[in-house]
């Protein structure tokens, strides 16, 4: 299992750092990333740290830590500025909360991310077919959420991402240690989904992608 997409009490976790990873290896996760919620008051004070821990728990444990920051319900023409300031600060990953249907994130935002090359979008919700089609073409992953209320729209992401051609990634977005899952129960969230067997493969390589891409 390759998890892109999960946060620590640097944001609305409940566990550190040290303790979420330990706690991915233990569930038989390859790779975790840490993308706490960010906007421009904390992103300065989160990368860095991220940064230092997953450079001290990957010199000595076997599951890869990746530092990233989720940019959350900020004004959606400060996504691109953001991001790339998250990455100038050593952010691997820059995921972008979506247009979920449980939460009230700005209009646009989904656009704007894809427009400012976001790795992930993540729970993008009512994401348009327009969208979709445009997150292909910039290379954007399209999330596809364990994560309880955010998971209502995975079936409408799954069946515009298959379409069009998106790229789609399985995410739980951990917020506490049970919210960890395994490869079994990730299969059935794309059962869920309405993806088969060869649809979660794909996903799982495209996971696999990310991380080659990040070494």
């Amino acid at each position: 299992m390759i998890d892109l997409h999960t946060h620590t009490l640097f944001s609305d976790g409940e566990l550190l750092p040290s303790e979420l990873v330990r706690r991915a290896e233990m569930t038989g996760y390859e790779a975790v990333g840490l993308t706490d919620h960010a906007d421009s008051s904390n992103v300065e004070w989160i990368v860095p740290r991220l940064v230092q821990v997953c450079k001290d728990l990957n010199a000595h444990w076997k599951v890869r830590a990746i530092p990233g920051i989720e940019l959350t319900h900020i004004p959606p023409v400060m996504i691109g500025p953001l991001a790339e300031k998250a990455r100038a600060l050593g952010a691997l990953l820059v995921l972008v909360h979506g247009e979920t249907l449980v939460e009230p994130v700005p209009p646009m935002t989904n656009r704007m991310a894809i427009e400012a090359g976001v790795d992930i979008l993540a729970h993008p919700g009512l994401i348009t077919a327009e969208e979709v089609v445009l997150a292909r073409e910039k290379k954007v992953a399209l999330e596809i959420s364990a994560r309880k209320g955010h998971c209502l729209s995975n079936g409408h992401v799954a069946r515009l991402g298959e379409k069009y051609g998106a790229e789609l990634v399985l995410n739980t977005d951990s917020h506490s240690p049970d919210d960890l899952i395994s490869r079994e129960r990730a299969f059935k969230v794309a059962l869920g989904a309405g993806l088969g067997p060869d649809v979660f493969e794909k996903m799982l390589q495209n996971s696999r992608r990310f991380l080659a891409r990040l070494s």
